[in-house]
């Protein structure tokens, strides 16, 4: 709009100038005129740049905003920050089989992923801050980097909050749409080494009800999940319930135990 209105205000002044010109003074308003439509067009400029600048601030400061909500919802920020480890144990199916999956996390970025089979660990692979190991049958191997490349990224334990942090991610409010049958608002959230994820925030709860990663950097991560059932441990708010979406069939995954701040050393990341 701002841009169509430009142009015929400098078609204005041409038509003006055309019509009021007379023979011996045509030199002086031609030049007239050409200063006229510099001024004009550089007018247009600022405010066309002006608008963008304002629409593109108010996009971020909507998603703070939304985000901050999710934050509120789980517990609030203070809690949020103080959640310097954090432990879950889900239950699930693999190749028809009953297992468990145990995480274990510790600020800023270290972190251990866990297959528990019939009461004893079969896989375990871990990120101790620096390097990713994978350990199978007790033998512990040098993982693919490729899998951690993200992990450098994270400053908290509670995603919410990482991005929120303007040094890790940049926001866009994308607008509402349906997910995981709910209403939500859609964010566009890019993380500094490219890694870009739509987030889907419950209108109602103002909980985070599915994420979908569309480019990253890291291997062999999901790029849809789901997140449902959401239930208090302690002070805290948290999906019990989550669906991994893959086109050879969805892995669903139940939260039997959270705990956080106890339980967890540096030695869980060895």
């Amino acid at each position: 709009m701002a841009f169509a209105y430009c142009v015929a205000k400098l078609k204005l002044f041409a038509l003006i100038s055309a019509t009021d010109a007379k023979p011996q003074n045509v030199m002086r308003h031609n030049i007239k005129t050409d200063q006229k439509m510099k001024f004009t067009t550089t007018i247009c400029t600022f405010v066309l740049s002006t608008t963008t600048l304002l629409a593109q601030n108010s996009q971020i400061n909507k998603s703070n905003e939304i985000v901050e909500k999710s934050i509120q919802a789980q517990g609030g920020k203070k809690l949020l920050e103080n959640i310097k480890t954090l432990y879950t144990k889900s239950e699930t199916v693999m190749d028809g089989r009953n297992v468990f999956w145990i995480t274990k996390e510790m600020e800023p970025n270290k972190g251990s992923f866990e297959i528990e089979y019939q009461g004893r660990i079969v896989y375990k692979s871990f990120y101790d801050g620096k390097i990713g190991y994978d350990v199978v049958n007790g033998q512990k191997t040098v993982a693919d980097q490729e899998q951690f490349k993200d992990k450098n990224y994270r400053n908290q334990i509670i995603n919410s909050l990482d991005y929120i942090d303007t040094s890790l991610y940049t926001l866009e409010f994308i607008g509402e749409e349906k997910a995981n049958n709910k209403d939500c608002y859609k964010i566009k959230a890019t993380l500094s080494n490219g890694k870009v994820t739509y987030l889907y925030y419950d209108k109602t709860s103002n909980l985070l009800a599915k994420s979908e990663v569309v480019k990253n950097p890291e291997k062999n991560s999901f790029s849809t999940v789901l997140y449902d059932d959401y239930k208090k441990f302690g002070d805290l708010t948290y999906e019990t319930k989550q669906t991994f979406v893959s086109e050879d069939g969805n892995q669903v995954a139940k939260i039997v135990d959270l705990y956080y701040n106890k339980k967890i050393s540096e030695k869980d990341f060895k």
